[in-house]
């Protein structure tokens, strides 16, 4: 409902710029302009509000399909990719992978994920140590701060030095991280921000 007022006073707003257009006023052109100007400002920040609209509503519409966690969305995809090729249509549908920031929020997701994929599922996360071993970063290049390895065998996680760089979250071991080869396929879970 609220898109179609948007619509209707942006469609108001442009016949009356075409007005000015059509019926030049006997005013000085210096009025006429702001005028236009003011016009033009009012219709860029309709469509803007528009746009974010849009938006609010494609991201409703993932959370009523995924789970909403901590003020995220998150979407399970169960179809087995590489860590790139995950990564990539994440943020083709404008998320990322997920990256669990919180203890309660991996566990939540974590319940998610077997839910929605599988009890014994291991899904990709959004975090790497491509660029500097050892240093787990977020897909935004911000180090993590929140971490949840799985520490209770030997040798504890991460181990897999140079060859594994990725992290899965792993269902059957209550949410525990580990590293894995980022060639391995396997499903994945995306990630929106709330606006």
């Amino acid at each position: 409902m609220e898109l179609k007022a948007v619509c209707v006073l942006l469609g108001v707003l442009l016949l009356v710029n075409c007005s000015f257009e059509q019926n030049p006023a006997k005013k000085k052109p210096v009025k006429k302009d702001a005028a236009i100007e003011d016009l033009q400002k009012q219709i860029n920040d309709i469509v803007e509000e528009l746009n974010l609209l849009k938006e609010q509503q494609a991201l409703h519409t993932v959370c009523l399909k995924g789970r909403k966690i901590h003020g995220k969305c998150f979407l399970a995809d169960p179809v087995r990719k590489r860590y790139h090729t995950a990564s990539e249509d994440c943020n083709a549908l404008g998320g990322v992978l997920g990256t669990p920031a919180s203890s309660s929020e991996n566990d939540e997701l974590r319940d998610y994920i077997r839910q929605s994929i599988g009890q014994d599922e291991q899904v990709w996360l959004g975090i790497n140590d491509m660029m500097t071993e050892g240093k787990w970063m977020d897909q935004t290049g911000q180090s993590i701060t929140y971490k949840n390895w799985d520490t209770s065998g030997l040798p504890h996680q991460p181990d897999g030095g140079q060859s594994q760089n990725c992290a899965v979250l792993s269902g059957a071991s209550r949410g525990k991280w580990f590293d894995e080869n980022c060639r391995e396929e396997k499903p994945s879970v995306c990630q929106f921000n709330i606006v």
